[in-house]
């Protein structure tokens, strides 16, 4: 039998819907992701008007959301991965050849490794400066740098490190590059570094709004996840004290209890650090970008969604910037996401209507992930029907 593709509902009235998910990361992107929901909605109403607004909020994805808004060339790049192996990232460039768009996770971004060689130890951000050395030598002197889904814990060490910064313990030699080496900075040599550096306008986006240290800091908060134990995570923690003591008195600069600087594992610290610029919300960045909110303004319905919606999710990440711009205009939004996890509540008071998880039966990691959009188009087209009859 087939499946009714409308209901008398759907007819009465011509239906506005935005669709802007972030990524189901380790599974489908941005896009993938929307064009799945367009699929499940149009089985309901297949004459409705879907505005679809791939988005990223700094994070994996960052770059194609710009571009696919933007237009402009990819560039790739041969460039160290999180454990020094030799990979290729790709960054952008925006049509007028000017300004710049990365993503660290590119470079130094988690999904590179594998479960069982996660480290934050001996992880660095060498590659992600790789990328920002290419992109400035290419004649780009605007840079836009997504800081999110890192495998790194390195403070950005290694992004300075690769665009001629010498960190050097207290016999006067070299430090090499990781996490494992922040506590025996005691001097820092920024003479290597490029002079072109001065005239870049540098916008760090942030998927969070963590400090570098203490109880909410990147190691703390994102140690863990990276493959951190306990001990590793209080050891990390105390070598980004340190660094963040060393740049202080070195090069006269604070960094550690800026917002957002946590991020990447640091990196946000040590792009203001060493490169200047300005840190922002990546999804504020994002979603000024898009014109997201002229979008919403005229819609009946928001989808938004990502891979996994938990308590870290109301921090910066793309379904609370969704649902708050959606909230400002009255807008309902439906967060259709893989996994819910727990302190998600925080979510209704940004904006949120309701929130779904796309499994429809118990299955296998594996599972969910090799057959998330049929997963997806299914769950969305449950919370369509269920939308037009409540119309």
């Amino acid at each position: 039998m087939n499946r009714s593709t409308s209901t008398s509902t759907s007819t009465i009235r011509n239906w506005n819907i935005v669709v802007a998910p972030d990524s189901y990361k380790g599974s489908l992107s941005s896009f993938e992701v929307a064009a799945a929901m367009e699929l499940g909605i149009r089985r309901v109403i297949p004459t409705a008007n879907i505005i679809k607004i791939p988005i990223a909020d700094g994070g994996e994805g960052t770059v194609d959301a710009i571009l696919a808004s933007l237009g402009g060339k990819r560039y790739e790049v041969e460039v160290l991965g999180p454990l020094g192996e030799s990979i290729t990232a790709q960054y952008g460039v925006l049509q007028d050849g000017f300004t710049a768009v990365l993503e660290m996770a590119s470079a130094s971004g988690l999904p590179l490794l594998p479960l069982s060689k996660r480290n934050p130890w001996k992880a660095t951000t060498f590659g992600t400066g790789q990328m920002m050395k290419h992109a400035i030598q290419s004649g780009c002197r605007r840079i836009w740098i997504g800081i999110g889904g890192s495998a790194t814990n390195d403070g950005g060490m290694g992004m300075a490190q690769a665009l001629g910064v010498r960190f050097l313990n207290a016999d006067g030699n070299v430090l090499g590059i990781g996490a494992d080496q922040l506590e025996h900075i005691d001097q820092i040599d920024c003479s290597g570094m490029d002079p072109r550096w001065v005239d870049v306008e540098l916008i760090i986006c942030s998927d969070v709004t963590n400090p570098l240290c203490g109880s909410k800091g990147a190691s703390v908060v994102f140690g863990p996840q990276k493959g951190a134990n306990p001990d590793m995570v209080i050891r990390l923690d105390q070598g980004l004290t340190h660094y963040a003591e060393r740049i202080h008195t070195c090069l006269g600069k604070e960094v550690q209890d800026i917002q957002g600087v946590g991020a990447a594992g640091g990196l946000g610290a040590g792009l203001l650090a060493f490169c200047g610029g300005r840190i922002v919300p990546g999804i504020q960045f994002m979603m000024e970008l898009v014109g997201m909110e002229e979008a919403i303004r005229h819609a009946d319905l928001v989808i938004t969604g990502e891979g996994r919606v938990d308590e870290q999710t109301s921090f910066g990440k793309v379904p609370s910037g969704i649902g708050q711009i959606a909230q400002k205009v009255g807008v309902p939004v439906v967060c259709l996401s893989g996994s819910i996890g727990n302190g998600v509540e925080n979510l209704y008071e940004h904006g949120i209507t309701a929130m779904f998880s796309v499994m429809n039966s118990p299955m296998t990691l594996d599972d969910a992930l090799n057959n998330a959009g049929t997963l997806i188009s299914l769950a969305m087209e449950n919370v369509i029907r269920l939308f037009v009859r409540s119309q």
